[in-house]
């Protein structure tokens, strides 16, 4: 099994997103019992809370549902736990070291680094444009996924 933790700030839009939008193609492929999709937060604010709103509706017109799914925090164990830990912009990737110390198995990067544009997906919490992150994290995690299904060949 291929484990899977998408991270951001608070662990209420993008990582969210991410870790459904992956679980749906997963789904959609017919390979969703090859993976263990989660996210989490780099910081404490969120903890607990549910999707935020505008994330759960952009989801939903997608035909994506994200019930049952409240923030929760990064740990250092996680690095042990997961394959791969993907962060959505690089202050994540900065703050995802401070919680595991060091990445000496490589398993840190940013979603957007397997895509032909490598870049942050900027925070719609700020932006409010939950149309571009959409579009950001499937292009992430569509060049994910073919990264991982071409690299287990």
């Amino acid at each position: 099994m291929i484990k899977i933790l998408f991270v951001c700030h608070g662990n209420i839009c993008r990582s969210p997103m991410a870790e459904f939008i992956m679980k749906d193609m997963a789904k959609q492929r017919g390979i969703a019992d090859t993976f263990y999709i989660a996210s989490a937060a780099t910081s404490r604010e969120e903890i607990g809370n549910p999707v935020y709103p505008p994330a759960q509706k952009k989801l939903r017109q997608h035909g994506i549902t994200t019930e049952g799914k409240y923030a929760r925090q990064m740990t250092h164990e996680d690095y042990d736990l997961f394959d791969y830990l993907i962060g959505m912009e690089q202050q994540n990737i900065t703050n995802m070291l401070r919680i595991v110390g060091s990445d000496s198995e490589k398993k840190i990067c940013r979603l957007l680094d397997y895509s032909f544009r490598p870049r942050d997906i900027a925070d719609p919490w700020y932006t409010d444009d939950f149309d571009l992150t959409y579009h950001d994290i499937l292009e992430g995690c569509t060049a994910f996924l073919d990264y991982i299904l071409n690299d287990k060949k």
